[in-house]
């Protein structure tokens, strides 16, 4: 984990990556904080979504090992836990269309200030191609700055304005990568 200087003197809250716990690693890097959620927490989260399924798997003994929304070795998690833990800290998400480009994603969010920050899905080839999956990268904008926070890399990226970010996007829609808005709810309590 480590801090990156902005030319601003902000310190950039940046966790690394180990073994799959890219999701983990991506939300604390998406709050700027070292303990928004833990393994303990993500698997609690794993564990109510098998709990509230109505369709619920019969059991295996490769159950143990091989949970719906989670590996219990790697700590590998699935897009559900992802969106119950953003939900739980009153956050939404929003699929972007992978048939439109970039372009159609406010980085500037107007005046409203809703986009918290973007959540990649990507996918990734390691140990010379012989194993394939996915990858879960975070993107925020801290202090006007968008900063690329993927916790393979050995310290944050900062962009080059919102035209860069969009040029990174467009790149991950192509390679099949799914990008997902993560929108602080500006609706909680009215009703």
């Amino acid at each position: 984990m480590a801090r990156e200087e902005t030319s601003s003197s902000t310190q950039i809250y940046h966790e690394r990556q180990r073994l799959q716990f890219c999701l983990l690693h991506s939300l604390n890097n998406l709050f700027q904080k070292k303990d928004a959620f833990n393994r303990a927490s993500l698997d609690a989260i794993s564990e109510k979504l098998v709990l509230d399924d109505p369709n619920k798997e019969t059991w295996t003994p490769l159950s143990l090992l091989f949970k719906p929304h989670h590996n219990t070795i790697t700590g590998n998690y699935d897009i559900n836990v992802l969106i119950a833990a953003l939900e739980g800290k009153g956050k939404s998400v929003v699929w972007h269309d992978r048939r439109n480009d970039a372009s159609s994603i406010d980085l500037d969010d107007g005046s409203e200030g809703t986009l918290m920050g973007i959540v990649l899905n990507v996918p990734v080839k390691r140990y010379a191609g012989l194993w394939r999956g996915r990858h879960w990268i975070a993107l925020r904008k801290i202090d006007g700055v968008w900063c690329n926070l993927d916790s393979d890399l050995s310290a944050p990226q900062s962009f080059n304005g919102a035209e860069e970010v969009r040029e990174f996007l467009n790149y991950i829609i192509g390679q099949g990568g799914e990008v997902l808005l993560v929108k602080n709810d500006t609706h909680k309590g009215v009703g």
